[in-house]
């Protein structure tokens, strides 16, 4: 081959691989602008300080009563080699997470709970390994959904949203309280109970949205993101007492499941690209049963 025609071929071939690689960053689950009500919650650093005072104080008083797990404990070590493979993918849904002192820590506690701070710090509650019998790639739709909160910065929007809300509400109670001749304390507490309903769905929008973005962060690390529906139906078994989901902070067993297999087309080639397999015969995904009570 001359050199023309090889110098062509490599150029082809680098353009076909950047071509591959934007492709494989545009897959999945799409990429949208977080809310500009975040700006409302506070400066982003010091709502960053705020939850690293909050973190470390709650880590001191588990300490105290000998509840965090040591470095040694295998349990630990295995939410820590998840969360190794997760946090490369961090950056795609927020940029600044390139930058976070990223933190994983175990407590000794019968609670079916997990979460992650902003700035990466994450915390598993004991429970929720045992009680659910989680395997790694169910911790890791666990860990991915918790890591998610942090990256799209919930709290902090959270926090504008109530601001928000609680401000129109009481100019719609007190407007609607003039109109109608009422006690202003009445439409003040009208508006207080419009304002909480509102924030309770703004809450549900950002746990779908952080159950996309762990399947997402899940698929890319190599976790069969199918997990989250073997998790939540292992969380409906245990939880079989759970509140109505219009009038609940988190949308019910069902709602998640329905929302994750609307969208688990956009996962599964992801990680079937991950595991180099064939998105079309991946084998069936395995969980495993609840201990018994």
């Amino acid at each position: 081959m001359n050199k023309p025609k090889l110098k062509n071929a490599l150029l082809a071939l680098v353009l076909c691989t950047s071509v591959l690689s934007l492709h494989a960053q545009d897959d999945g689950i799409p990429v949208t602008s977080m809310s500009r009500l975040r700006g409302l919650g506070g400066d982003a650093r010091q709502f960053d300080q705020q939850s690293k005072l909050q973190y470390d104080q709650m880590l001191n008083e588990a300490h105290k009563k000998d509840a965090v797990a040591t470095d040694r404990n295998p349990q630990l070590i295995r939410l820590r080699g998840i969360a190794k493979r997760l946090i490369p993918y961090t950056a795609r849904w927020n940029p600044d997470s390139a930058k976070w002192d990223w933190q994983v820590n175990l407590l000794r506690s019968d609670t079916v709970n997990a979460f992650c701070m902003p700035g990466g710090r994450i915390a598993f509650y004991n429970g929720i390994l045992t009680k659910l019998n989680l395997t790694d790639d169910e911790v890791a739709m666990v860990m991915g959904h918790e890591i998610a909160h942090a990256l799209r910065e919930h709290a902090r929007e959270q926090a504008g949203k109530n601001t928000a809300t609680s401000v129109v509400a009481r100019i719609v109670g007190a407007a609607g309280a003039a109109y109608l001749g009422m006690d202003p304390r009445v439409g003040d507490a009208v508006g207080s109970g419009a304002s909480r309903l509102a924030a309770l769905q703004f809450s549900r929008s950002d746990e779908s949205e952080a159950d996309l973005v762990g399947m997402d962060l899940a698929a890319r690390a190599g976790f069969d993101p199918r997990a989250g529906i073997a998790l939540w139906q292992k969380m409906g078994q245990v939880n079989q007492r759970q509140p109505i989901g219009f009038l609940s902070t988190h949308p019910t067993s069902k709602d998640r499941i329905q929302n994750m297999q609307d969208n688990m087309h956009l996962v599964l080639p992801v990680f079937a690209r991950a595991k180099g397999l064939d998105p079309n015969k991946l084998p069936p995904y395995h969980s495993l049963a609840l201990p018994r009570s």
